[in-house]
């Protein structure tokens, strides 16, 4: 089986500039590993890499649906796998970077997807709110363990499969699994500052831009960074109750995340590009 690096972690814990730095000393290519910034057009909100980072080094599964299309872990899955081998025949790195658990998953461990439910019931599900969702899922006691509960498709899946989920199986073959550690102090500092750069780089006009095309009620206009810009625009927020919201939702994120990460015992925790240096090096050298 090929060899496959992944960088994961908490959000704004500086997993991107390190697989850049793995991908410049190792002839790697990146793989998109976060569920949002497959939304072409969803550039700023989700800190997707810059212009300059993807023309240095190449970068996949980024801006490869509409906001507006359905989009599944099973599909993605389906994806990375065949850019993962794309990638190693031509003798370069692959290198998986992102946050999404469920995607990181289900390349790592082989997830085997439940088939899908009827279209019937997805779309009575559809019809009621996340606090529904949640009421229905807590009634019929399913777990939600790893699951992002702001994520109302993830909710409506695990209706759909009478709670069941994903089964795996061990880590792959040939893979380093390197986790990005960061202090909490240290990690609302990144948040704080991002979303200061987000602003700057002009956040509102790309959300307003996206939601007048759009719409406020498809799924991916309920990521963090752009569902808390409607009571902006609604005039029932300042720009400031705006920031402090998306700090504080990017802080919920990061701890979900670090819940998750936390049951994969095969996973390096590092610090620095040094330490993810030397344990590629000594990978990809056996």
């Amino acid at each position: 089986m090929s060899k496959l690096v992944a960088v994961i972690g908490q959000t704004a814990s500086g997993k991107t500039a390190i697989a850049m730095d793995l991908a410049r000393r190792f002839n790697g290519e990146i793989i998109n590993a976060d569920s949002w910034q497959i939304y072409r057009g969803m550039d700023i909100g989700t800190a997707k890499p810059s212009q300059e980072e993807r023309s240095e080094v190449p970068h996949h599964l980024f801006d490869i649906v509409d906001p507006d299309d359905d989009f599944t872990a099973a599909v993605y899955k389906r994806m990375a796998l065949d850019v993962i081998d794309d990638i190693h025949s031509r003798g370069k790195l692959p290198i998986m970077v992102g946050g999404t658990g469920l995607y990181v998953d289900s390349v790592l461990f082989d997830y085997s997807f439940l088939p899908p439910g009827s279209k019937k019931l997805r779309q009575q599900l559809n019809d009621k709110s996340i606090d529904d969702l949640l009421k229905l899922i807590n009634e019929n006691g399913y777990s939600l363990e790893g699951i992002d509960i702001r994520n109302k498709r993830r909710l409506i899946r695990l209706i759909e499969t009478g709670g069941a989920t994903p089964r795996q199986k061990e880590l792959r073959a040939n893979t380093l699994v390197l986790g990005v550690s960061i202090s909490r102090t240290k990690l609302r500092s990144n948040i704080e500052r991002r979303v200061e750069q987000m602003f700057r780089r002009g956040l509102k006009r790309e959300v307003r831009e996206l939601a007048d095309r759009y719409g406020w009620g498809v799924e991916s206009m309920k990521g963090i960074g752009y569902r808390e810009l409607k009571g902006y625009f609604e005039g029932s927020k300042s720009n400031q109750d705006v920031k402090s919201q998306i700090v504080r939702s990017s802080l919920e994120l990061a701890k979900r995340q670090r819940t998750w990460f936390k049951r994969n015992r095969s996973i390096h925790w590092i610090e620095s590009s040094d330490e993810a240096t030397e344990l590629t090096s000594n990978f990809i050298e056996t």
